[in-house]
């Protein structure tokens, strides 16, 4: 007893390290449920779109775009000035695709970091307040982030940038390798998942006109996301895609009547070929029946 005793009392005076570095322990995945950490306003899809602890009130569609393209251009310059890797993801990297821009129906933007770079976020610029052009962002990363399964989803983001003026906010997630039989495999928290030759080396481009990372193989990436369409569609969330200016434009109320009648018009010409198609056919059965008329007998002679 005695022995076992002075054991405990050893393992009680040793620092982390040597505890860990002795008795090597393996990260295990955690099975209870730990709170939701970020909080957004109730009532609709726009609305879970902006950090609950700077909402007032949904921004415009007039300036939705606008406050978007001040958050990512905020983001990836203070981000580069602190060498951070990071890059576009989801939606945002679809915009980068189309034409570098954020797509104007977007409700928030994506972007990713590796696990290693979100430890340092935490430890070095987490809650810190950056101005940027008078406005005021904020870098919250959430204490939750290190956890490697899903949970019950409330913690799949990792951390934000928050635009404090109204609450809107860029989404960072971290990957890693979190399978140990599959090491070439990096995933989020919301099993969105990459290979390392998919990812690296990254390619250096701009977005909403500063300078932005993006996947090595970015069209595999989008395909395996979103499938071919997302490449080729050109209309989608009531907007369309002007070829003469290479933008994203809102199809107007005007427009979208002139289609109405379009397709009233062409669908009324189809019935009416319909009609007619079935008026010749009638006509072409009666004149090729035989004749129910018997022809009379000649008068004997």
């Amino acid at each position: 007893m005695a022995s076992l005793f002075s054991l405990l009392l050893l393992l009680l005076t040793l620092s982390p390290e040597r505890r860990t570095a002795a008795y090597p322990i393996q990260h295990q995945k955690r099975s209870f449920t730990t709170p939701k950490y970020f909080h957004e306003p109730r009532g609709s899809l726009a609305r879970s779109h902006y950090d609950l602890r700077f909402f007032d009130s949904e921004v415009g569609y007039s300036q939705h775009s606008p406050v978007l393209r001040s958050l990512i251009r905020s983001y990836l310059s203070v981000m580069g000035r602190h060498g951070v890797e990071t890059w576009l993801a989801h939606g945002t990297l679809l915009g980068w695709w189309w034409n570098g821009r954020v797509m104007p129906w977007d409700y928030d933007l994506d972007v990713q970091v590796s696990n290693a770079t979100m430890t340092w976020l935490a430890r070095s610029l987490n809650q810190t307040h950056h101005e940027v052009d008078g406005t005021t962002y904020l870098l919250d990363v959430n204490p939750h982030y290190d956890e490697l399964t899903r949970g019950d989803g409330s913690n799949i983001i990792d951390a934000r940038w928050i635009d404090t003026s109204n609450g809107m906010f860029v989404d960072i997630t971290s990957l890693r390798e979190r399978e140990q039989d599959r090491p070439s495999v990096w995933s989020c928290k919301n099993g969105h998942q990459y290979d390392t030759q998919d990812l690296w080396p990254m390619r250096l481009s701009q977005f909403e006109g500063v300078p932005a990372r993006v996947p090595y193989n970015v069209e595999k990436i989008l395909l395996d996301e979103y499938g071919a369409k997302c490449l080729v569609v050109e209309e989608h969330e009531g907007h369309r895609w002007n070829r003469d200016v290479k933008e994203w434009v809102i199809i107007s109320p005007e427009e979208l009547e002139q289609r109405r009648l379009a397709a009233v018009a062409a669908a009324t010409e189809v019935e009416r070929k319909k009609q007619k198609q079935a008026e010749l056919a009638s006509s072409s059965s009666l004149s090729s029946s035989p004749s129910s008329t018997a022809s009379s007998p000649s008068p004997s002679s």
